[in-house]
């Protein structure tokens, strides 16, 4: 039983929720749920929403968001060794080898299930495969190119969820730098959760927050969905920049931790108003339902 918590300990369930409400962001923002009606004839010639595509691209961020972090705990495995010995490695519970598998298990759900679907979901699942590598083994302690190539990562998940209609990754594609700009904030503001951070970085994670919400105010805008949006901006807004400016007043690994994991978490409020900017509230408020389960799961499992 032990053994088997500490593999899940590696995958970050609670952060791998994050990962499924991305992809149905980007469902949403495609289009995939919306039935179409014809005003020329007056007959339904809509498109009938078939769950099975929604279904292969979550299992597919689910193995790629997996595959990532246990990859990412494989890669530290010396450094935690010092920095965070209670992790599953370091500790002993899961092998160094045994967790390399796992995570390329996990890689392959990822590639596969996509693969299933259609090529241009598959060719967008290497890519973020290989982006994950690439922060793991390289850029991870890089203070410039490490939080793009992180923020990368869920700019692409944002791409996969778009996939699903393939022609709507080129009219959309733009959106993807949102979430890489607001995960690069979030991991400039991670290097300090071990020995405290510097007030600095943390203003500039601010303002990086400040640009992802207008952003998003201006999508949802354009599209005459400001409010419903909001619905969802308010609480997002709340959820992050709270513990943010506690850890800008006191920058100590405890309470940037809580800025981290809050950053994290609040991904699914960022993503439900994406859906909701789209007019797809319905899908905004599944996605919501999500937010308790992360939140749930991050009390039982580290977030970070």
């Amino acid at each position: 039983m032990n053994k088997l918590l500490g593999y899940l300990r590696l995958m970050r369930p609670a952060n791998v929720v994050t990962a499924v409400a991305d992809v149905l962001a980007g469902m949403a923002i495609a289009g995939y749920f919306f039935q179409v009606a014809s005003e020329n004839t007056g007959l339904n010639t809509g498109l009938q929403i078939s769950l099975l595509p929604v279904i292969l691209l979550c299992i597919s961020t689910i193995g790629l968001y997996s595959g990532g972090i246990i990859l990412n705990d494989v890669f530290d495995a010396e450094l935690d060794k010092i920095e965070r010995p209670e992790r599953p490695i370091p500790s002993g519970l899961v092998s160094k080898k045994a967790a390399t598998i796992f995570g390329g298990i996990f890689f392959f759900i990822g590639i596969f299930s996509a693969g299933l679907y259609n090529a241009n979901s598959q060719y967008l699942a290497v890519a973020i495969m290989v982006c994950c590598l690439i922060y793991n083994r390289f850029l991870k302690h890089n203070a410039i190119f490490g939080p793009l190539n992180m923020g990368l990562c869920r700019g692409l998940n944002l791409l996969l969820g778009i996939s699903i209609i393939p022609s709507e990754i080129q009219h959309w594609w733009f959106l993807a730098i949102v979430p890489i700009i607001y995960i690069a904030a979030i991991t400039m503001i991670s290097r300090g959760e071990v020995h405290g951070g510097h007030k600095k970085t943390l203003y500039y994670a601010a303002i990086m927050y400040v640009v992802v919400i207008a952003a998003i105010l201006v999508v949802a805008q354009t599209r005459s969905n400001l409010l419903p949006s909001l619905i969802f901006i308010v609480p997002f807004t709340l959820m992050i920049f709270t513990p943010l400016l506690i850890a800008i007043q006191a920058p100590m690994s405890k309470h940037i931790g809580k800025a981290v994991k809050a950053g994290v978490i609040a991904l699914i409020l960022m993503n439900a108003a994406w859906a909701a900017a789209f007019g797809a509230l319905n899908v905004a408020i599944f996605i919501v339902i999500l937010l308790p389960i992360s939140v749930l799961l991050g009390k039982a499992f580290a977030v970070t």
